[in-house]
């Protein structure tokens, strides 16, 4: 590697950005987000960057000295002018700063990744400036994976470790946490319900008993077939399902997004012909949720039109689990549907 990923304390510091325009203030947006001091050296401001320090979430400094750069965090210079960059670059170095002058890798010593925020929880992705397009890319996958709540679970893990580290044996902490984070709290956090996550949390720790794994069926749209069209809940769904029953339409691309280990059952249905009745399909996905199990029922296009999902729903009911996305009581396992929003086919289908 010629550069080495590492995060920087930011709290009770100052960042230097040294310029008034786009430039810097695309810079500010990035580091109003830590808890760093951001010190604005410019004798005009943009009016966004004027704006943060009228709400007093930046200073600004009009005449550019070498003591500004005194013990800062960091310097971005972003004057858009070469010399002046050249310029600002020597005086930030001599007062021993970390420096980035955007567009000039030549002088920087650090440079911005791409980032997928969960505060507390950051990812970030670099290809060392030689493919830039790439790391955007590999972002948008990675929003994709990380559930927007996944933030929330962590922070509270946070909060919660003084607790965890009086009532659980230190052997036994990895296997609580493997629970908090890949069992009935993070998916109860996932749907967005917070206090039930953090409820079953510290019931477990109170009781020194985790709550059983709870099985689950999420009957999935395919949408318009291409892999790239599904909604994200579907993406994250596939990621998550111990086993996924999928139809004949089901375009293989789709079936690739899923997790690697997930068992794949084809129950595919044909017009005048069916590899498996409707009833054989309702008791088997019945009988994987009374498992634990995280079930994907998969079928092509939107599951409410002519997919049968009525018998589904009407099977997971009459079986005890309950049609939404909260859990209630002691339900055995939930039933969820996800709808991919279908394209009109004038936008998927060439003219013709």
């Amino acid at each position: 590697m010629k550069t080495f990923p590492m995060f920087l304390q930011m709290a009770g510091r100052h960042v230097v950005i040294v310029g008034g325009g786009e430039q810097a203030a695309q810079k500010a947006r990035l580091m109003i987000k830590t808890e760093a001091r951001l010190v604005l050296v410019a004798p005009e401001l943009d009016p966004e960057l004027a704006d943060l320090v009228q709400q007093g979430r930046a200073e600004q400094v009009a005449t550019l000295t070498i003591d500004v750069f005194r013990d800062a965090a960091l310097v971005f210079v972003a004057t858009g002018c070469v010399g002046l960059d050249y310029a600002v670059h020597a005086l930030a170095k001599a007062a021993g700063a970390l420096v980035n002058v955007v567009d000039r890798p030549a002088l920087c010593d650090a440079t911005t990744p791409s980032l997928v925020d969960r505060d507390p929880v950051v990812v970030a992705i670099s290809t060392e400036g030689t493919a830039p397009v790439l790391a955007r890319q590999i972002k948008s996958q990675m929003e994709s994976l990380l559930e927007p709540a996944l933030g929330d679970l962590a922070a509270l893990a946070g909060r919660l470790r003084p607790e965890v580290a009086r009532q659980i044996p230190r052997s036994e902490r990895r296997f609580f946490w493997d629970w908090v984070f890949g069992g009935s709290p993070r998916q109860a956090m996932a749907r967005g319900a917070a206090r039930e996550a953090a409820s079953m949390i510290k019931d477990a720790l109170a009781t020194g008993k985790l709550a059983p794994v709870q099985g689950a069926i999420a009957l999935v749209g395919a949408g318009p077939g291409a892999a790239d069209l599904l909604t994200l809940r579907a993406l994250r769904l596939l990621q998550d399902a111990d086993v996924i029953y999928y139809d004949r339409l089901v375009d293989p691309a789709v079936l690739e997004l899923a997790r690697r280990d997930a068992e794949r059952v084809f129950v595919g249905k044909e017009v005048g012909a069916c590899a498996w009745p409707q009833d054989r399909i309702n008791a088997v996905i019945v009988a994987s949720a009374r498992q634990g199990r995280k079930v994907v029922r998969l079928k092509s296009g939107d599951p409410g039109v002519f997919g049968r999902v009525s018998d589904e729903i009407a099977a997971a009911r009459a079986a005890g689990g309950k049609h939404g996305h909260q859990r209630h009581g002691n339900d055995r396992f939930r039933c969820a549907i996800d709808r991919h929003p279908v394209r009109p086919f004038r936008n998927i289908c060439p003219r013709i």
